[in-house]
């Protein structure tokens, strides 16, 4: 098939919300206000783990790195986005398009893999709770953790090579708020079935797996619990995993709802802000849930707060 134009464009137009311009405002102010939680938040999260010794073990160590791994996230798309929000040229650079899709789509992958790492974590507390510091040791869950990244970065780096090689013909329009990854894919000017089904693979790999994971770990977990006679062990043994679980029925619920619900004109507008909210509700979601209810994080919070304030009357 003969092509006009087989170069890549200079920059990339974002729509975003084109047709309401009388609502970016609102938007603006909105995402502002979720992205400066999302930072303090995860900030929060972070320096405790680091600062309170009783926080240095595996669940707070993948915790950390779950936060980073948000802040990462939001800050590829959200301030290019706030600024979109405000301009009348709504335009990312291709190189800038390129590091946004991948860092974005290099997070999502590690989040998968980091949840399931987590459920793992979980699973030899309370069913092989006497083997936990032998199982779960330092350079275990070090381990563990850098593979996690490593295999989000390979798949993320390998996906937008794939993409950013593709032929454009000019075409430069993308009918979101951010360089959303398959948006750009069905800009090429060539049939991308090849591409589309190894973007299909590598999402089950990625993400059924550790989905699957999962549900296997909390199955032994429920099935452990469920044998603890007194009422007081088995919500104690919940009250340690609940917050994980919470935040993985919030992770894949929302993916499962976006991907899976019907897809129409119509609903366009709305599929994007589901997206959207997506994108930045679940990291700011992540350190609430975590901490609400979480002694040791209320007690970490309560430390650092009274050696500060000690150190301030000094």
């Amino acid at each position: 098939m003969e092509r006009t134009n087989k170069t890549a464009p200079n920059e990339f137009i974002l729509l975003g919300l084109y047709k309401y311009p009388k609502l970016e405002i609102f938007f603006f102010v909105l995402c502002m206000i979720i992205y400066i939680v999302i930072l303090f938040g995860n900030s929060v999260i972070i320096m405790l783990s680091i600062l309170d010794s009783h926080l240095h073990t595996p669940m707070y160590f993948f915790l950390s790195n779950l936060s980073f791994l948000d802040i990462c996230y939001t800050s590829s798309f959200v301030p290019k986005m706030l600024v979109n929000f405000l301009s009348t040229r709504k335009s990312l650079s291709f190189s800038g398009c390129a590091a946004q899709m991948s860092i974005s789509f290099a997070m999502g992958t590690t989040e998968c893999i980091l949840l399931a790492v987590m459920a793992y974590d979980r699973y030899v507390a309370i069913c092989n709770p006497l083997r936990y510091p032998i199982v779960m040791n330092r350079t275990v869950y070090v381990n563990l953790a850098a593979l996690c990244w490593l295999i989000g970065g390979l798949d993320s780096l390998f996906q937008t090579i794939l993409i950013m090689q593709l032929p454009f013909c000019g075409e430069n329009v993308i009918d979101h708020f951010t360089c959303e990854i398959l948006a750009v894919m069905h800009l090429a000017c060539i049939d991308i079935s090849l591409n589309e089904l190894i973007m299909l693979v590598g999402t089950i790999i990625v993400t059924l797996i550790p989905l699957l994971l999962i549900i296997v770990s909390y199955v032994f977990i429920l099935s452990t619990i469920l044998k603890i006679r007194s009422a007081e062990g088995r919500s104690k043994a919940f009250s340690t995993c609940s917050a994980h679980l919470t935040v993985v029925i919030i992770f894949y619920g929302t993916i499962l709802f976006i991907y899976m619900k019907p897809k129409s004109k119509a609903s366009l507008t709305t599929d994007k802000l589901i997206a959207l909210f997506y994108g930045i509700f679940t990291p700011m979601l992540n350190p609430i849930i975590y901490s609400l209810r979480n002694k040791d994080v209320n007690a970490a919070v309560k430390k650092v707060l009274s050696r500060n304030l000690s150190l301030w009357k000094l």
